[in-house]
């Protein structure tokens, strides 16, 4: 007999005392302590995107109020200057004919976005998805409330590097945003933070 149980193997029996394997599933206990996770990455995304999306509109305001219709500030020699520009295309003044193709695509992420914050888990996930959303939130606000007309608005642009295109702090938040999700996906991590290799 006990040779026939060296040969075929014994079925695994816990042992006296052990603790049965906790169960992952619905009512497991990694899914509970994933809940209150899952919260605090949403909270992280909802900050970073209203703060990227309050130091645009604040920083907009100003330029509207003191730098429009005004000489150009210049920042570092005639390397970087702040000039007020009013820009109905896209990021960095591309596709002017456009305004309204880009305003409903800024809506699209948005909504994407925040149907993505229910399943995330992953921290630099929800700081990248907060400066999207607030980029995008900031140039959609220009698009919906100013001239000429709502969802045909000109974003306003100031900061004016040499040989480059005027942009704004929201464009920044977009680009910043848009490479950290680049860099993630290289990586392999997921926005759920699961880590995958392909």
């Amino acid at each position: 007999m006990a040779e026939a149980e060296r040969v075929i193997g014994t079925p695994d029996i816990p042992e006296a005392g052990s603790e049965p394997e906790q169960s992952s599933g619905p009512e497991g206990q990694e899914s509970a302590e994933a809940r209150p996770r899952g919260k605090r990455r949403i909270a992280v995304l909802f900050t970073v995107a209203t703060i990227a999306y309050v130091i645009d509109l604040v920083s907009k305001m100003l330029v509207v109020a003191k730098l429009e219709h005004h000489a150009p500030i210049e920042i570092i020699g005639d390397w970087l200057k702040f000039e007020a520009i009013r820009n109905a295309g896209a990021a960095f003044g591309f596709g002017e004919a456009f305004t309204i193709i880009f305003t409903v695509i800024a809506t699209a992420v948005i909504v994407v976005i925040a149907r993505l914050a229910r399943k995330l888990y992953s921290l630099p996930w929800a700081i990248a998805l907060g400066l999207l959303l607030g980029g995008a939130l900031g140039n959609l606000t220009d698009r919906i409330f100013r001239a000429p007309g709502v969802f045909e608005g000109a974003v306003v642009d100031f900061i004016a590097p040499k040989h480059f295109a005027v942009f704004n702090l929201a464009d920044s938040a977009i680009v910043c945003g848009g490479i950290l999700i680049v860099l993630l996906s290289f990586k392999g991590l997921d926005p759920d933070g699961t880590v995958h290799k392909d």
